[in-house]
């Protein structure tokens, strides 16, 4: 080749990376988040972050929250529904901060989120300048699987690309990167998508052990845990029950209903007491924990963590999960590759079918509204296809006795126990599944931590149901009291609030009912709004 040729080769090579450089920050990641349909962003902003939105695409879509914690619960909602990440955009430090309670769920929800930070600009981060984030990687920490403020302009794409590779790989999770504000402007090359692998496969050979320990296995009992439906093993759990004539129970306090509760093998919920899920569990051989923690406790507790003359296994897709397992053979791998591989073996020897939790009574009306009551004529009224969203603890065991969920993605409350995260999470799971009517349960108190979800409803004209059940009170903190052996309570009223009136104050319907007589009226109209509609339920 002749120095001739070489140099107009050099200069086309050139040319080319010139035209790579032509591309903005703000240009190069909005094509990324097109390639990973991220197309619809959560946030609230603040000054650092306006340049991002600069001739903001028509393809992409903006869900304004009115507080930060609502911005992240509608995401995390969002995410679930859709089985992808979702794009949240906070305010610097004060932002984040805001945020963290529903960070915090993500994290335990096991949500992948891409989590994007205004930042002050580079030239002025030395004079610590007014509404900018000191340690900003640091924030989040522990609740995001990994954090980043780029060292260069230019290095903001493939920052963004890393987080959502991150908050996609097993298991799920919120992630942050912390961008300042010129950067949005700076020339930088575009980031080609790749095929990253977001599912574990099983060690054989312990899945073999697993496997035939099942098989041999008198009496055989299932543990569901959230991971069986983000994973999309619903149809898997249940062949795999039905094969081996397992009862099933549902974990503690899990975040997603792994199981359908009105399958003769359904047994009921486990509590979140060492004791308690003991005695429940005796009897059983074998007990095969899926896509759970072994166990979620909420008070101390001593003995054992199995009935004595039992093993444990464990598959799940967390490793530290795995490891911090006080019993059993944990494998770490994705629910449903796993159950399938179990499924692929020959059926076991004949057992005796045993039989799972009773239904309920019937309840019949009186004067005022109970509960069980309102649960009961909930799951009569509700359309076959509703979806429920929960954050009534006082409220979760009639929940569970007359509203039974049978359907995969059919329910979302958080496994972190922070209140303030249903409300908006029913709205990000409507956006994404238009056409199914999301039913928002939410107590008292609950509602109270995230009522601006409401507006972000109305607005986008979402034809849901929010049911508020109200007793006054935070009624959970009540019952709670006796385990510390305390009479009087403290800080736990809650008189004169006027749910109606916030409802209609940010544009929703709304109404209040308080006689059982009332009742299927109110809330088959409801279930029915065109629009945003909620309904208080003053229960006895």
């Amino acid at each position: 080749m002749s120095n001739r040729q070489r140099i107009e080769e050099a200069q086309v090579a050139g040319s080319c990376r010139q035209k790579l450089l032509t591309v903005s920050v703000r240009e190069a990641v909005m094509q990324l988040l097109r390639a990973f349909r991220m197309t619809t962003i959560f946030g609230n902003p603040g000054s650092t972050e306006l340049p991002m939105f600069r001739d903001f695409p028509d393809d992409f879509r903006y869900v304004l929250g009115l507080q930060e914690s609502v911005v992240v619960g509608m995401a995390d909602g969002y995410a679930q529904a859709t089985r992808n990440a979702a794009l949240v955009n906070l305010h610097s430090a004060v932002g984040v901060g805001h945020a963290m309670g529903n960070i915090f769920t993500a994290y335990r929800n096991r949500t992948p989120l891409v989590i994007t930070a205004g930042q002050q600009a580079r030239s002025i981060l030395p004079f610590e300048p007014f509404l900018y984030s000191t340690q900003a990687t640091e924030l989040p920490k522990p609740y995001v699987k990994w954090s980043c403020e780029p060292a260069r302009a230019q290095d903001v794409p493939a920052a963004i690309a890393r987080a959502y590779y991150v908050a996609m790989q097993p298991p799920c999770g919120p992630t942050l990167v912390s961008i300042p504000v010129d950067d949005w402007e700076v020339q930088t090359e575009p980031i080609v998508p790749r095929s990253v692998s977001n599912a574990v496969r099983a060690d054989a050979r312990l899945l073999e052990t697993l496997g035939s320990a099942l098989d041999r296995s008198q009496r055989p009992v299932l543990i569901a845990g959230a991971a069986v439906d983000r994973d999309g093993a619903w149809d898997q759990i249940v062949r795999l029950a039905e094969r081996h004539k397992a009862l099933v129970w549902a974990a503690p306090l899990s975040g997603r209903c792994g199981f359908p509760e009105s399958h003769p093998l359904f047994a009921g919920f486990l509590p979140a007491h060492r004791d308690k899920i003991v005695e429940r569990l005796s009897g059983h051989d074998l007990i095969l924990s899926l896509g759970a923690p072994v166990f979620t406790y909420h008070t101390a507790g001593s003995g054992p963590h199995i009935p004595g003359g039992s093993s444990l296994f464990l598959i799940t897709d967390d490793p530290e999960l795995a490891a911090w397992a006080p019993v059993g053979t944990a494998v770490v791998s994705s629910l449903r590759p796993a159950l399938e591989d179990l499924l692929q073996r020959s059926a076991p020897s004949s057992r005796a079918t045993p039989k799972g939790r009773m239904a309920p009574p019937h309840v019949e009306p009186g004067d005022g509204i109970t509960v069980p009551y309102l649960m009961q004529t909930l799951a009569e009224l509700r359309p076959a296809d509703s979806i429920v969203v929960e954050e009534a603890p006082s409220g979760r065991a009639d929940m569970q006795a007359y509203l039974p969920i049978d359907r995969s993605e059919a329910f979302f409350t958080c496994s972190s126990g922070g209140l303030g995260y249903a409300m908006p999470a029913a709205v990000g799971v409507a956006l994404a599944k238009t056409g199914q009517r999301v039913i928002g349960l939410i107590g008292d108190g609950s509602s109270m931590y995230a009522i601006q979800a409401l507006y972000s409803a109305a607005q986008m004209k979402l034809p849901m149901t929010f049911v508020i059940v109200n007793n006054g009170r935070y009624a959970a903190l009540q019952e709670f009291m006796s385990v510390f052996n305390m009479e009087r309570p403290v800080g736990t009223d809650l008189p004169g609030i006027d749910y109606t009136a916030l409802a209609l104050g940010q544009g929703c319907a709304a109404i209040r009912v308080g006689r059982a007589v009332a009742l299927k009226d109110v809330l088959r109209e409801a279930l029915q709004s065109p629009g945003t509609c909620l309904v208080e339920v003053v229960v006895a």
